[in-house]
């Protein structure tokens, strides 16, 4: 009985690690190809903001896929177990037979990060619109400041002098990088347009730092087990929320009347106009389905992490691809970055071995606690 219980154990061990390497490859091509792509659009006579925060969110019917296929598993396993529990006179998990597993409370919440994350979509795609994407990837990275603090606030994530220095050191990256923000303005931009494209960028990065640890908050608080399924339907909820949040600013500024419009004025043709748009629609679908399966996985602070983890790349890309201008001070921020990520991963990397040492100790050896 004890081998078919770690026997078990061990393989949900190793199906949560394949989760988690998967939804870090979600996050990366959504992370480092999402901002590319939306820069592109403005880049070639793309100027809708609602609509390229609109994009963010509203390829999310592309999950009803995997959701399908969960379900479909689900159903057969469910039969499966019913005959099993017929023979044994054993109850079965009825979960198995819904089609949809959220409960109420979850919807709520999920409904709730989603208008919030509408409304980070905006901030965001406007701080890209005015932005170089190496700047803006810079400045982002200071949101993992932000979700150490709201994580240690909503989660009680426990912080080490190993987290809080790589803290520190991001933060002082942006702020470096804020000292000169006229260095990489584009030539057609106002100087007050990219002051307030870089402090959208700003607000966008606390705000997305405040919803991965309520993010992780709602599982934690759920009254139900969560499961990868139960995600994928969250992802789901998350971005109607946040498309409908996106939709209702696109009818205010009359966006829906301009693209056709747009599509025929877009440098770069009409078919990749649209080319351009279903990609960012579905590249950032990969972002958010991988980051919410990391905090799933590990930690809003581990997602964080990641996302900060991949700047380099995004900074490497932006300057092959759109030959923007690496300054010193985007030189300062980028070192400060990295120092701040080899700092945190030192320290994880020291925990995991206080913590492995503690469970090979004998039981004789273990401190004992006080009555």
């Amino acid at each position: 009985m004890a081998e078919m219980m770690e026997t078990t154990k061990a393989k949900k061990t190793t199906m949560k690690i394949a989760l988690l390497i998967l939804n870090i490859i979600l996050l990366a091509i959504g992370n480092c190809a999402g901002p590319l792509i939306m820069r592109l659009y403005f880049l070639h006579g793309g100027k809708r903001i609602w609509f390229s925060s609109w994009l963010e969110a509203a390829g999310c019917p592309v999950i009803l896929i995997p959701i399908t296929v969960s379900y479909l598993q689900r159903r057969r396993s469910s039969t499966t177990t019913d005959h099993e529990s017929s023979t044994s006179s054993q109850p079965s998990n009825n979960d198995n037979n819904k089609l949809i597993l959220m409960r109420p409370p979850v919807f709520f919440a999920s409904a709730i990060i989603g208008i919030l994350t509408g409304l980070d979509n905006y901030l965001y795609a406007y701080g890209v619109a005015r932005l170089p994407v190496s700047t803006s990837s810079l400045i982002i990275a200071s949101q993992l400041a932000f979700t150490a603090a709201f994580a240690f606030l909503l989660v009680k994530q426990k912080l080490t002098s190993y987290s809080l220095n790589a803290v520190f050191l991001l933060t002082l990256g942006a702020v470096v990088l804020g000292l000169h923000t006229n260095g990489d303005r584009p030539h057609n931009e106002s100087a007050r347009q990219y002051l307030v494209g870089f402090l959208m960028t700003v607000g966008a990065a606390v705000l997305y730092g405040f919803v991965l640890p309520l993010m992780e908050l709602t599982y934690k608080r759920a009254r139900q087990e969560i499961t990868y399924a139960l995600v994928l339907e969250i992802q789901m909820v998350m971005c109607l929320f946040a498309t409908l949040v996106c939709t209702v600013g696109m009818v205010v500024n009359k966006d829906f009347q301009a693209i056709g419009k747009e599509a025929r004025a877009y440098t770069l043709g009409e078919g990749k106009y649209y080319a351009v748009v279903v990609a960012s629609a579905l590249i950032w679908q990969c972002f958010f389905l991988g980051a919410i399966g990391v905090i799933y996985c590990g930690s809003s602070l581990l997602s964080a992490i990641i996302i900060a983890v991949l700047l380099p790349v995004t900074e490497i890309l932006a300057v092959i691809f759109y030959k923007e201008k690496f300054q010193a001070e985007k030189g300062v921020s980028l070192a400060l970055s990295l120092w701040g990520f080899a700092s945190y991963f030192y320290g994880e990397i020291k925990n995991n071995k206080k913590m492995k040492k503690r469970e090979q100790l004998p039981e004789t050896e273990m401190p004992i606690p006080n009555p």
